[in-house]
């Protein structure tokens, strides 16, 4: 099983700063300032609605139905962790159907084009996948759980799992012995 980032409803107030968390570790300069609303994509999605708010981040999938489905193989397995290849991803939004919790998105930049040697260049639209790849760039980790100021968002290994369904089987158990009590 792949680690991956994991918000608790219960724990998480809203204030989004998990994704200006996420913009600031994927810019080339680390920082903030001059990005524009056009390019504010966090690699999440925060969910609301009148009861729950809530980031939804990549599962990092162990059979990643994303990287089944990519018909350039621009979502790939690799070092632990379900990636996209930029340079591979044509945008066609495959991944967005196949994921199973909603993870993925794809945003449509304005990105400078040459052609060949010519000093022509034009402004043309570019689609690219964007996905949780757990900050992968920084030795600190997720920057979302870095920075949540309510610890809502944690880092799930193999062995956090095991140890939640061991404590819930336990408070089942519990639960039904003293149901039968009664």
């Amino acid at each position: 099983m792949n680690r991956f980032v994991f918000a608790d409803p219960n724990l998480c107030i809203g204030c989004r700063t998990c994704e200006i968390a996420c913009v600031v570790s994927h810019q080339a300069d680390g920082k903030l300032t001059g990005v524009a609303p056009a390019d504010f994509s966090p690699r999440l999605t925060l969910v609301k609605n009148a009861h729950v708010t809530t980031p939804v981040m990549c599962r990092q999938c162990d059979d990643a139905p994303c990287a089944q489905i990519c018909p350039n193989n621009a979502i790939v397995l690799e070092d632990g962790y379900v990636k996209v290849i930029q340079s591979r991803c044509i945008g066609c939004k495959t991944c967005v159907i196949a994921c199973p919790y909603g993870a993925m998105n794809v945003v449509t930049k304005m990105v400078e084009e040459s052609k060949g040697a010519s000093l022509f260049k034009r402004m043309v639209p570019k689609s690219q996948a964007l996905k949780c790849d757990l900050c992968s760039h920084r030795e600190a980790g997720p920057a979302c759980v870095e920075v949540c100021p309510t610890s809502a968002i944690q880092i799930i290994e193999a062995e956090t799992l095991i140890e939640t369904n061991k404590q819930k089987r336990e408070a089942a158990a519990l639960n039904a012995a003293v149901a039968i009590a009664r």
